[in-house]
């Protein structure tokens, strides 16, 4: 079947003669069917994933002809929050230095220049300063540059980076000889993770398939022409990752499915050893390994479905002795390791929870939060004897935070909080949690942020957001762009649905797979809620969602297309069933546990149930935008542009609905921070003028 055929039906910018307005680019329909299960699918867009078809870019660059002149009106707007973006950001700025060995190491942004600068000092903060990587430099050129690794060997000579110059999560390495400033001839690439030896000249890094499933581990000695093979990972559900262990001993080489995990070790010591396995992989058992002077400390779900911390001689590691037991409503995330003490984090009712134990009392204090909403969580930690403890904390109030909590007073120091320029005053803002009832009497949080004074009456606009999916809870942070929402009397709100991990693994558990719907009915609502509270209204309501938050917007106004006024789906997996049937993609095999696999004939019509570009109907949506970019290695680009053809045939409203492709990025977008503000800039400014804020 031929798929390299003309695709458009009609210009993209044929003027209606009767509205003077821009007409949508109409794909053409190249039909093609599938039957699975006796189920006979048709789609007519398919050839938009064949990404060397000329109709392909052709069809893309319509659609951005067209957002531009529908948009256009919108352009002063754009700017407008764009300088206010701009306006609030210290753009000449220092990150809070963090010591590792004999050095100082920190970034630091200039004006007008769009990516940061990677630096150290030797000693002290008042040495001079040694520029390691000027990513500027590095970034001329190229459309996208993204920074990988980032390893400086043990003894401080030698950096190891990777660069992705295209968006697509390609990073190739090299070696920087930081005595002379000049690059080795080791390159190797693409490299998913790496780590060094304490020899100082040996390395094992690990490679990605040709579905960027990370599944073969190598050893690199410096000068050496060939590279010795160590390990694949066969099993196409795991991906192989690299780390050494906080003492900085041993090399951790973790294999991980969504449900099961198991490790190999090797001695840091003696590069040229055997990786051995530490426990053999069980079927659902999660377990996460570290080291502190001669003990395992291993977080395991073995009977704790919110994870326990157990311990274990090294040199006898089945011999587990529980530190900490599991509780039902407390999920162990992480446990941080420090020759004196350890840091549990935790999360307990939606919240996180950082608490300190001290070895010698053999006692835990947690680090005291001042919000009843926010977010904690461990900083950059590099050196294993240090009495005290980087941690970052902020809200949707409180900018970003980075304090050092001392283990032997108790305290924490505030080392750096992002400035604000322009006289921002958090008393201003209102920042709370309320709770929906879901459909089947699930309490589902809200976390919600909005200009001291707002009443609720209903005539408010409301920013809804959601994700729920891996198991990822949504971070309360603390962002300078949302300021221009906030300030114009928009209330910004998070739903935490199902499927994410905001209230434990049960919580992930509920909606995930074949329990997936409560995902979407949990987003709906929360919609529900907070127009029948009055914090909004049905006309007033933006949703947003981005990547598997897609699916979820793309879902939700399929099932409820009267919930809100402007749907933004950003970067959408909205191809769910057609993805998931071609393992050559990345992530769909490793996701048939997040997802189901459709070639099981159960969870295929599970999956037809919500998949979103399978359900398009002929109603009414609302209006609606569609942002991606054409490298996105994780969401196709003819996702959304597919989502999008049909779309504009299936409606039947006359709302507009606009699709941008970036054409030069990646699944998070542009790289560069100006570039990135515009971005933002473009989305709120759309939005918003969509609720009737237009200036």
């Amino acid at each position: 079947m031929k798929r390299s055929l003309s695709i458009l039906a009609a210009a993209a910018l044929t003027m209606s003669a009767s509205a003077q307005l821009p007409q949508p680019p109409v794909a053409k329909k190249v039909r093609v069917t599938d039957t699975l299960h006796g189920d006979v699918r048709v789609d007519d867009y398919a050839w938009m994933k064949v990404k060397t078809n000329p109709g392909v870019v052709e069809y893309l660059e319509a659609e951005n002809a067209y957002m531009s002149a529908v948009t256009k009106p919108n352009e002063q707007f754009q700017e407008t929050i764009y300088q206010e973006i701009i306006s609030r950001t210290k753009l000449t700025d220092l990150s809070v230095p963090y010591r590792k060995g004999n050095y100082f190491y920190y970034s630091r942004t200039l004006e007008g220049k769009q990516y940061p600068i990677h630096c150290r000092k030797k000693g002290s903060l008042e040495a001079p300063e040694e520029i390691l990587l000027e990513m500027n430099l590095m970034a001329e050129g190229l459309k996208f540059l993204g920074l990988g690794v980032f390893r400086v060997s043990d003894d401080g000579n030698l950096l190891a980076y990777s660069l992705d110059t295209t968006g697509y999560r390609v990073y190739d390495l090299s070696i920087k000889d930081l005595r002379t400033g000049e690059l080795l001839s080791d390159r190797i690439g693409p490299v998913v993770s790496f780590e060094w030896a304490k020899d100082n000249r040996t390395c094992f890094y690990v490679k990605e398939d040709a579905a960027k499933r990370p599944y073969k581990m190598f050893r690199h000695v410096i000068g050496n022409p060939s590279d010795d093979p160590l390990y694949e990972e066969k099993d196409a559900l795991y991906r192989l990752w690299l780390g050494r262990s906080s003492d900085r001993s041993t090399m951790m080489a973790l294999s991980a499915s969504a449900t099961t995990t198991e490790y190999r070790t090797l001695s840091a010591a003696e590069p040229r050893g055997e990786f051995l396995v530490l426990f053999p992989r069980e079927n659902e058992h999660e377990y996460y390994a570290d080291i502190r002077d001669g003990e395992y400390f291993i977080r395991t779900n073995k009977n704790a479905k919110n994870f326990r911390l157990v311990t274990a001689p090294v040199a006898n590691p089945t011999q587990w002795s529980e530190l900490l037991p599991h509780r039902p409503s407390v999920k162990l995330e992480h446990a941080v390791l420090f020759k004196q003490f350890a840091v549990f984090y935790e999360r307990e009712n939606g919240l996180t929870k950082l608490r300190v134990y001290d070895f010698a009392k053999k006692s835990a204090v947690p680090i005291k939060f001042p919000e009843p909403v926010y977010m904690a969580a461990p900083g950059q930690n590099e050196e294993y004897t240090a009495t005290t403890f980087r941690y970052s904390y902020q809200s949707f109030i409180t900018p970003s935070s980075i304090f050092d909590y001392d283990v032997r007073t108790g305290k924490s120091q505030l080392m750096k909080q992002t400035e604000v320029l322009g006289g921002y005053d958090p008393t201003q803002y209102v920042s709370e949690r309320i709770f929906a009832k879901s459909s089947d009497g699930t309490r589902v949080p809200i976390s919600l942020v909005y200009k001291k004074g707002t009443k609720k009456d209903g005539t408010h606009p409301l920013w809804l957001y959601g994700y729920g999916s891996y198991g990822s809870s949504l971070p309360i942070g603390f962002s300078i762009p949302r300021l221009s929402l906030l300030d114009r009397g928009v209330i910004y709100a998070q739903a935490h649905i199902r499927g994410g991990g905001d209230m434990g693994e049960q919580w992930y558990d509920d909606g995930k797979m074949m329990k997936k719907m409560n995902t979407f009915t949990d987003f709906i609502d929360c919609a529900d809620h907070l127009v029948n509270e009055k914090y909004t209204s049905r006309d007033r309501l933006a949703i947003q969602g981005g990547s598997a938050g897609g699916l979820l917007i793309g879902a939700v106004v399929n099932m409820r297309p009267d919930i809100c006024k402007v749907a933004h789906l950003a970067v959408p997996f909205v191809d769910v069933i057609n993805t998931m049937l071609d393992e050559s993609l990345p992530l769909t095999v490793q996701e048939f546990l997040e997802w189901g696999n459709p070639k099981k004939k159960e969870e295929y019509e599970y999956l037809k149930k919500y998949c979103p570009y399978t359900n398009i109907r002929q109603i009414a949506y609302p209006t609606m935008l569609i942002t991606t970019s054409f490298n996105d290695s994780q969401v196709g680009y003819w996702e959304p542009a597919k989502y999008t053809a049909k779309m504009r045939v299936m409606r039947s409203d006359k709302n507009v609905l606009v699709f941008k492709c970036n054409m030069g990025a990646g699944h998070g977008g542009a790289s560069g921070r100006y570039d990135a503000f515009k971005e933002t800039a473009f989305n709120y400014a759309f939005v918003m003028s969509q609720l009737g804020i237009v200036k």
